[in-house]
């Protein structure tokens, strides 16, 4: 059901790869609740994917755009708006990426020119894409900005590595940045700490599996699926939570309050 809620925003949505990813079920609902927007992501990752499909779906644009290019970064504002015809309301950072995932390279062994390029990646970026914004005066007053994060940024967690880091930068990047924006346009900026999500991305991750089955066993309402991630995401980007911003917001069911429970007690009592 539309509640034409996004009815006459603008906005760019960035890290749609296929349609497991949380980017792609935000540009799906984005469509729905009557906004138009760009899509973006890394040429590298446009060819792996199926973004075009998704583009003929909502009536969208592609610009592709490395987001730890700030030339590039810049011709997808500027294109934007000519496409979008006036300042940007909304803008989503779907991004993140780990060298030292992906090769299995143990947390105290981190290969530091791979660590480099998970914090530009998956961090600095969302700062880039910010700054740029910022500059050419690309967003509209009360405009906003969501990034989304891990709870990975608060605890550890072993399997998460250098990722862990740079979400926790990330959320940093928001807290500042929300402030100087927030002073200058009115612009909110804000990170939503999503549960383990059965993504292209997160399926990668060495045990991702167990733990997002011991995850849904500790939220009281289990995990949060990609599409009520959407959901929030289309909330924060509406004129309902205009007065939200510097905040890390959990979207877990519960899991990042939650200490431990009587059906996981059980299960480990009948080892």
């Amino acid at each position: 059901m539309s509640y034409n809620l996004l009815k006459g925003k603008r906005g760019i949505i960035s890290g749609a790869l296929d349609a497991n990813s949380i980017a792609w079920k935000v540009a799906e609902k984005a469509h729905e609740e009557g906004a138009t927007f760009t899509l973006t992501n890394a040429p590298i990752a446009m060819r792996m994917g199926e973004i075009a499909q998704l583009a003929e779906k909502t009536g969208s644009k592609i610009i592709p755009a490395d987001a730890t290019s700030m030339d590039d970064l810049k011709n997808l504002f500027v294109q934007s708006q000519e496409i979008l015809g006036g300042k940007i309301d909304f803008v989503l950072h779907s991004i993140g990426m780990s060298p030292n995932i992906r090769k299995n390279i143990p947390y105290p062994e981190l290969h530091y020119d791979f660590f480099m390029k998970s914090v530009d990646v998956s961090a600095l970026s969302f700062h880039k894409m910010m700054s740029t914004a910022y500059q050419l005066d690309a967003m509209s007053e009360w405009g906003s900005v969501v990034g989304l994060s891990y709870i990975a940024a608060q605890r550890t967690l072993s399997f998460y590595s250098d990722m862990a880091d740079a979400k926790a930068m990330l959320e940093s990047i928001a807290r500042s940045f929300g402030y100087h924006y927030g002073k200058h346009r009115h612009v909110r900026v804000n990170t939503i700490s999503q549960s383990p999500t059965k993504t292209t991305a997160g399926g990668g991750i060495k045990g991702f599996e167990e733990f997002h089955e011991y995850a849904n066993k500790l939220s009281p309402l289990g995990n949060a699926s990609a599409e009520d991630c959407a959901n929030y995401c289309i909330l924060m980007f509406s004129d309902y939570s205009k007065m939200v911003t510097m905040q890390n917001l959990y979207h877990d069911g519960g899991y990042s309050m939650t200490g431990i429970t009587n059906e996981l007690m059980e299960q480990f009592s009948k080892k």
